[in-house]
């Protein structure tokens, strides 16, 4: 069957690009391995679709190439997926720092793309399962359910995160096989492992969080921290693993915004233990495992100066090297992918193989946590579809 466009994978760059490409007048195929389009759409914010960020900006992702996402947020950002969700009387909210949600449930918006799909156009074809991928008069596409040619390829796989919902590694190895570079992949957005000597001591305080800053490398978030039974997770410490490098340490301020110093010898002199002192601002199981029993049960007005100064720096710069992240079974998204360099920004086209086209997450840009992942894929989508 002869095409104009085949788009692997139905995800949320795949439908994007087959919906503006049809309404193109492109005869667009969608070929998706697994049975039901957009399984990380399905999940996204706990069900609900945090469908993008409205303050999403080139700042915001991690890349290669800082600049790569700027041009494709330019010509499809926030507003313009904000007014089709509208358009389709979706009703939505705001929840914190910009993060847009269903009111009702993720389904909305996978009705709102495969209806867009359907009026436009395009077809979608699942389960279809990739054979081979080639290229001779055009791009050849051999599938468990026939064979497909079409002037132009879109590769739209997704990353390696969430491998329940279908992730593979089938867009890193087209790139491979056409000669396009692919940045190192692993795991992002993703809860950190405590090392066996971390565990004993804290594992005890799973299902504990608390609010903080984590400084890792030269960037630091803050929120909040949960304790889990392997370790710890949290939009802060998610947020970090987007900067983090095994072997590396990152530093938690326990007190952001409080100098716990200050606020001791502001209470001197003081029969108060330091452990209550610090109950007043952290969990109280969290600081008896925090403290040694015999610091715990000093007074304020008996620490010593240095022992001050050596508390002080045990809240605001706990130091921690993780023995690991969870992997990509718990990852939200994949880091590194397609290497920007060897695409248009402007278009996602390769640039050394004519009609081959790249969008969503299987590319070298990766989202902060908060709407900005699902952001990239409408962004980039978008511009495919506007040129394949």
């Amino acid at each position: 069957m002869k095409k104009d466009v085949i788009i692997i994978g139905a995800g949320a760059s795949g439908l994007v690009c087959a919906a503006v490409a049809a309404r193109r007048k492109r005869a667009v195929l969608v070929l998706e391995h697994m049975k039901r389009c957009a399984g990380k759409i399905r999940v996204s914010g706990g069900g609900r679709c945090n469908f993008t960020n409205l303050h999403a900006g080139p700042e915001n992702y991690r890349s290669e190439n800082v600049h790569f996402s700027r041009s494709a947020l330019s010509q499809f950002g926030p507003s313009d997926f904000i007014a089709l969700v509208e358009q389709h009387r979706i009703r939505y909210r705001e929840k914190e720092d910009g993060q847009l949600f269903c009111e009702k449930s993720s389904e909305e918006i996978i009705g709102m793309l495969q209806q867009e799909c359907t009026e436009a156009g395009a077809e979608i074809l699942l389960p279809a399962h990739i054979l081979s991928v080639d290229r001779k008069h055009g791009f050849d596409v051999l599938t468990d359910r026939g064979r497909f040619t079409a002037d132009s390829l879109v590769v739209a796989t997704g990353g390696l995160s969430y491998p329940t919902l279908g992730a593979t590694g089938l867009g890193y190895a087209i790139a491979k096989k056409f000669g396009i570079g692919v940045i190192p992949l692993r795991p992002g957005l993703v809860p950190f492992e405590f090392r066996q000597a971390d565990l004993m001591v804290f594992g005890q305080l799973s299902g504990l969080s608390l609010n903080a800053t984590l400084f890792c490398g030269k960037r630091s978030f803050t929120g909040s921290i949960l304790f889990t039974h392997r370790g710890i997770s949290g939009p802060a410490v998610l947020q970090s693993s987007l900067y983090w490098n095994k072997g590396e340490s990152i530093v938690i301020d326990l007190l952001p915004g409080t100098d716990l110093r200050e606020y001791i010898i502001s209470k001197r002199p003081s029969t108060m233990t330091v452990a209550n002192a610090l109950a007043n601002f952290l969990p109280r199981r969290f600081v008896r495992t925090l403290l040694e029993p015999v610091e715990a049960s000093k007074t304020l007005s008996q620490l010593s100066n240095k022992e001050l100064q050596v508390l002080s720096e045990r809240v605001h710069t706990w130091r921690l090297e993780p023995k690991d992240t969870e992997g990509y079974q718990k990852a939200e998204v994949t880091l590194g992918g397609i290497d920007t360099h060897e695409l248009s920004s402007k278009t996602m086209e390769a640039k050394k193989v004519p009609g081959l086209f790249f969008a969503g997450e299987v590319i070298d840009v990766t989202g902060h946590l908060g709407g900005f992942n699902l952001q990239w894929a409408w962004s980039s989508g978008y511009v495919a579809g506007l040129h394949v």
